[in-house]
């Protein structure tokens, strides 16, 4: 069930005419997919307006994207439409959401710090459980420097990343990228300026299966 709260408040930041985070994809995730095999199944995770799944989808990917937003659903929509590519869009609550088992080459997560440590546990377990086995993921989000650059992100700390947090939401991972780094990013209006940032690429282990299997009977309820 979605939680009305969190869709309502995501539907009112996306609520204007324009695109709050831009047309653009993010530049950690334009750097970074060269490392997708051709023609991956990938799940973008709260995804947006678009501009991160449609980037993927351009570039010859089978695209799975979600956000808890009707409204950024639209958008997204028609920014693939307009760039003449084809994503199955989901509207998900991925705080109650039966993640998918082995269904995915990579998960993709840009910005997704909507999750405090509680509910960041269960979508990275989420994230294992819906990856194949050698599956990527590939993180990128503010460290808890941004707080004091007020420059985009989540007011409170504890949505926030460290190197610590990522290598132990990772663990059993092949962590393959973690860096912290500070930039200037010009992402629409929603980020914009200098940002304390913090990429994570981490790959599934074949010898994670197993444990993923009994994850996916503890986030789902026990359903099948």
């Amino acid at each position: 069930m979605t939680d009305p709260d969190q869709a309502t408040f995501w539907n009112g930041r996306y609520a204007s005419e324009g695109y709050l985070f831009g047309t653009q994809p993010n530049a950690f995730l334009a750097r970074e997919a060269y490392r997708l095999a051709p023609g991956s199944k990938v799940l973008a995770i709260a995804d947006g307006e678009g501009r991160n799944s449609v980037f993927l989808a351009q570039h010859g990917h089978d695209v799975v994207a979600t956000d808890i937003s009707e409204v950024a659903i639209e958008k997204a929509r028609t920014l693939a439409s307009r760039r003449g590519v084809a994503v199955d869009y989901r509207l998900v609550d991925v705080a109650d959401w039966n993640w998918p088992v082995g269904a995915f080459d990579a998960v993709v997560g840009i910005f997704i710090q909507f999750a405090g440590p509680a509910l960041r546990r269960r979508m990275f377990a989420g994230f294992c459980q819906a990856l194949k086995p050698g599956g990527i993921l590939l993180l990128h989000g503010y460290r808890e420097e941004q707080l004091g650059y007020g420059t985009g992100g989540p007011p409170t700390v504890e949505n926030l990343y460290n190197e610590q947090v990522l290598r132990e939401a990772v663990t059993g991972f092949e962590i393959e990228r973690l860096a912290s780094y500070d930039a200037e990013i010009e992402e629409g209006t929603g980020h914009s300026g200098k940002s304390a940032l913090i990429d994570l690429i981490a790959r599934k282990r074949f010898s994670d299966v197993a444990a993923a299997a009994e994850t996916a009977t503890g986030l789902n309820g026990g359903q099948s």
